[in-house]
C-alpha cells in the first residue's frame, strides 16, 4: 500500500472580481486583503477543484485580475502558508503611481475595450 497523500482543498470562493476591484480602489499602503484562501493552481483546475463551476470560472478571473493589479504596480501579492495545499493568498496595497494620472476606473476600462 502507498502512502500518497490526497490533498483536500479548503477553498471556497470568498471575493470576486469586482470586489476586489472595488477594495482596490478604495485601498491605502499597505492595506491587506485575502483574496483566496486554498491552492490556486489547483483550485481553478477542472479536475482538481471542489470549487462549483461558477465558483472555479470566477476565481480564475480573480486570480487574473490579482495578477494584472500587480503588474500595475498597485499590489504587492504575497502567499502565507498553512499547511499541506493550504495557503492565504494575499494582495497588499502599494502607493498608487503618482506619474500615472490615470484613474483605477480607467485602466479597468480601457482594459476591457
Amino acid at each position: 500500500m502507498s502512502n500518497t497523500i490526497i490533498p483536500f482543498s479548503t477553498a471556497r470562493l470568498r471575493i470576486s472580481e469586482i470586489d476586489f476591484c472595488g477594495w482596490l480602489g478604495q485601498a491605502t499602503p499597505g492595506d491587506c486583503l485575502e483574496y483566496h484562501r486554498g491552492f490556486l493552481a489547483l483550485d481553478g483546475m477542472p479536475m482538481a477543484t471542489r470549487l462549483p463551476p461558477k465558483d472555479r470560472t470566477e476565481l480564475l478571473k480573480l486570480g487574473r485580475r490579482a495578477m494584472w493589479a500587480a503588474e500595475q504596480g498597485l499590489a504587492h501579492l504575497v502567499q502565507r502558508r498553512h499547511g499541506p495545499d493550504d495557503f492565504s493568498y494575499l494582495a497588499v496595497a502599494r502607493r498608487k503611481p503618482k506619474s500615472s494620472p490615470v484613474s483605477l476606473s480607467a485602466l479597468l476600462a480601457e482594459e476591457v475595450a
